[in-house]
């Protein structure tokens, strides 16, 4: 009576084998979400990585913001321009219509960070803006 049952042995092996099998399913899954997430974390930091190279080089942002408010098209806007250490501020109390689609275009188009922006609409030929772009 003291022999162990091969029964029992073959049992334990199948409970043993199913509780691995459940086991490695579920390790399947958690490493299949961790994958998954990876990814995505990844993606984000490309896209940071590509966003931090367009909006961080200060100098680039200076020199193009430079070229566009010295274009001819808008010396008769009367733009006033106040540099700070971390900003541009942009003003003019009466700006033509044509000079206004301009610079608009010029700087919508470009990859500048706007802070603060107000067009005011003076009549149907004029306009008043305040701008803030910083660095």
């Amino acid at each position: 009576m003291n022999q162990i049952n091969p029964l029992h042995i073959g049992a334990l092996l199948v409970t043993l084998i199913a509780y691995l099998f459940f086991t490695l399913n579920g390790a399947k899954e958690e490493l299949q979400e961790a994958t998954s997430a990876f990814e995505a974390s990844e993606k984000v930091a490309i896209e940071l990585r590509s966003l931090k190279d367009v909006y961080a080089d200060k100098k680039r942002t200076k020199r193009a913001l430079e070229r566009i408010f010295a274009q001819s098209s808008l010396r008769s806007a009367a733009l006033v321009l106040k540099r700070d250490k971390e900003s541009l501020k942009v003003s003019s109390k009466s700006m033509d219509a044509t000079a206004l689609n301009s610079l608009m275009g010029k700087i919508l188009n470009g990859s500048y960070k706007i802070e603060r922006l107000k067009i005011k609409r003076i009549s149907n030929t004029k306009a008043s803006l305040e701008m803030e772009i910083k660095w």
